[in-house]
């Protein structure tokens, strides 16, 4: 055993580094979060509220001066504004706001108020009595509130209110019913008691209510509770049979079982059989939170004159900056008993530059797919090219890692839908005359075989593989069947007509 010292070179990830990579790999959504998160526990980061350029004491992510508001400047004009931030140290110029000609005092002389009063000049505050975007904003009636205001005005005894409501209570989002009536009857709070007749007569008048098939039990109960809906009386009873016995049959598609079962027609019984399907299976989604979580493109591709062009969604790149009169303060009185304050500012530079480098490097590589995969652009799915992430690392000059990273959670909004930056990767697969053919590229021929189907003959995905087969693309029935799924098709038994 001995002791001996090695000289050796090793790469790490410095804490600016690992920042900077957590910021790349954040989803849209994500990232605005943090930022938020940020900006409450940071002094010296603060937003941007109204045009840039307006406000003073900082400068602002990521608009230049004089640019348009729903405009976006190149990633040079972007890393320019950043430097401006970042660069400012104590013996930055103060706003010339902070010099005052009449008493001569000014930053030489060590007083802060004027630094105070110029930062606080430049705020916008709104005026007493003005409404706000949240007293504008319309309440959302939930299912309960919904059920409550039609059980008020209806000639109900106390009794069987207070039992109507108990089950009101205890339905889910769905709309369902899913404790046993029994376990209501202590949760009702009634002396005495109510019995099992009783729920049962609360359940019958609250699935009476709008919207039909409320309160249902199962999903058989709540199509026929909403069965009264249909016009036609013969359909009506059709329809009731299907429900009350052929559940699974309905569910599975099989139309041929149904109409031997039930002695009718095959076309009758697909008719009927989607006119169930038209039923509202959850009936409680109609009420409560109507906030769906939307899709924001990273960036935004465009035709001008000919070309495609890229550039970020001005929804997504924040407008933050860094406050020039705190840091200011803060180099003026800096001590060693503030040292937390100096971390604060260090990472208030460190986040302006990484969430520069942030987009400029979402910027790059959906700039480099575009050159790629401007054919899928043009004429559609069955034009894209095989891609990895090693051909838009060497052309942007990154990492793999890197460029995955990027293409995580990251999307690209395009004349034929928003789709994930990694939608246009994938691997090539050689065709019979020795061509090379994406994924993607298969996948848009087997929905167009499936669409050119014919509804009473659907094609199998061995009889897809066969086609595909026939015109030079070598694909196994497990890899078709794969990629069917991708797309959300069904099988071949559900997919299936009667003429």
């Amino acid at each position: 055993m001995d002791l001996r010292a090695d000289h050796r070179q090793t790469q790490t990830l410095s804490p600016r580094l690992q920042h900077a990579v957590r910021l790349l790999q954040m989803s849209s959504l994500d990232f605005a979060a943090m930022l938020r998160d940020t900006l409450g526990r940071n002094p010296f980061l603060e937003a941007e509220e109204g045009e840039a350029g307006d406000g003073e004491g900082g400068t602002a992510l990521p608009l230049a001066d004089g640019a348009e508001a729903g405009s976006m400047e190149q990633p040079s004009a972007l890393s320019n504004l950043i430097e401006e931030g970042i660069a400012a140290d104590a013996s930055a110029e103060l706003p010339a706001a902070a010099n005052d000609p009449d008493t001569g005092s000014g930053p030489e002389d060590g007083s802060d108020r004027d630094l105070w009063t110029a930062d606080s000049a430049g705020q916008r505050r709104a005026e007493d009595g003005e409404l706000s975007a949240l007293d504008m904003m319309a309440v959302e009636t939930s299912l309960a509130t919904h059920l409550h205001g039609q059980l008020n005005v209806l000639p109900l005894s106390e009794r069987d209110l207070a039992l109507a409501r108990t089950i009101v209570e205890s339905l889910d989002d769905d709309g369902y019913l899913r404790t046993p009536l029994e376990e209501l009857i202590d949760v009702a709070g009634q002396e005495p008691a109510p019995d099992l007749q009783e729920m049962q007569f609360a359940l019958k008048l609250v699935q009476s209510l709008d919207p039909a098939g409320v309160a249902a039990r199962d999903v058989g109960e709540c199509l026929l509770l909403q069965l009264p809906g249909i016009d036609c009386a013969d359909t009506r009873a059709l329809a009731q049979a299907i429900v009350t016995n052929h559940l699974s049959a309905l569910a599975a598609r099989d139309v041929g079982s149904l109409a031997r079962q039930l002695g009718e027609s095959p076309a009758r019984v697909e008719a009927v059989c989607d006119r169930i399907r038209r039923l509202d299976p959850r009936p409680g989604w109609r009420f409560g939170s109507t906030q769906v979580p939307y899709v924001v493109p990273d960036v935004i591709v465009k035709k001008v004159r000919g070309h495609w062009t890229v550039q970020l969604n001005p929804a997504i790149v924040p407008r933050v900056r860094l406050n020039q009169v705190y840091a200011q303060l803060f180099q003026r009185h800096r001590t060693a008993a503030n040292a937390e304050l100096g971390a604060h500012l260090q990472e208030a530079r460190w986040t302006l530059r990484n969430v520069e480098q942030r987009f400029s490097t979402i910027l790059d590589v959906a700039e480099a797919i575009v050159r790629r995969q401007h054919n899928f652009l043009d004429y559609g799915a069955m034009a894209m090219k095989p891609l990895g992430l090693k051909e838009i690392a060497e052309e942007v000059g990154i990492h793999e890692s890197t460029v995955s990273r990027v293409t995580n959670n990251k999307y690209m909004a395009t004349p034929v839908g928003v789709l994930e930056l990694k939608y246009f990767f994938s691997r090539a697969m050689i065709s019979a005359n020795g061509s090379a053919c994406s994924g993607t590229a298969i996948r848009g021929l087997i929905k167009d075989i499936i669409e050119a189907e014919s509804p009473d003959a659907p094609l199998s995905d061995a009889e897809i593989t066969r086609q595909l087969a026939q015109q030079g693309l070598v694909v196994a029935r497990r890899t078709v069947t794969k990629y069917r799924q991708m797309l959300k098709i069904e099988a071949v038994d559900r997919r299936r007509r009667v003429a």
